[in-house]
């Protein structure tokens, strides 16, 4: 089941049920999925959809941060999304899963002591092990606390 019909079939709850923020939210993720599929001109793969996911979820953290604390109807609105949009989202791996790869990383490309220096290889190398599963400013941080 594509995540276009697992969406679908929970917005179509969601409505049933007269749950209207939840509703919207998934109604926004399916017209981002629909779109990315439109401009592929083929079904997602599993890696796109989730891509769409992470990007949806994204916009609407920096949303947050631009919005001014004062407008928590707009604050409380990106959050009710955020939360349904999270479940659809994949599994993130945990500090310590990331730190592990970093060291095979580093053990691969026969690296003891990183430097700056070495760091536009170890993300090169660490990017696409970690693309999806992990988020890059997480990554950047986790890389740059192995530097002497």
């Amino acid at each position: 089941m594509s995540k276009i019909d697992e969406v679908r079939s929970a917005m179509v709850a969601a409505m049933k049920a007269g749950d209207k923020e939840r509703k919207a939210a998934l109604s926004f993720l399916l017209s981002s999925l629909k779109n990315k599929e439109i401009d592929k001109r083929a079904d997602l793969t599993e890696e796109e959809e989730n891509q769409v996911v992470l990007k949806e979820i994204k916009q609407l953290k920096e949303t947050m941060d631009m919005t001014p604390a004062d407008r928590t109807d707009i604050l409380d609105e990106c959050k009710t999304r955020i939360t349904v949009l999270e479940e659809y989202a994949p599994k993130m791996m945990s500090e310590d899963e990331i730190r592990e790869i970093v060291r095979g990383v580093l053990s691969d490309l026969g690296i003891e002591t990183p430097t700056a220096k070495d760091k536009g290889k170890i993300m090169k190398e660490l990017m696409p092990k970690v693309k999806g599963k992990a988020d890059g400013k997480q990554v950047n941080v986790i890389v740059g606390s192995f530097f002497v």
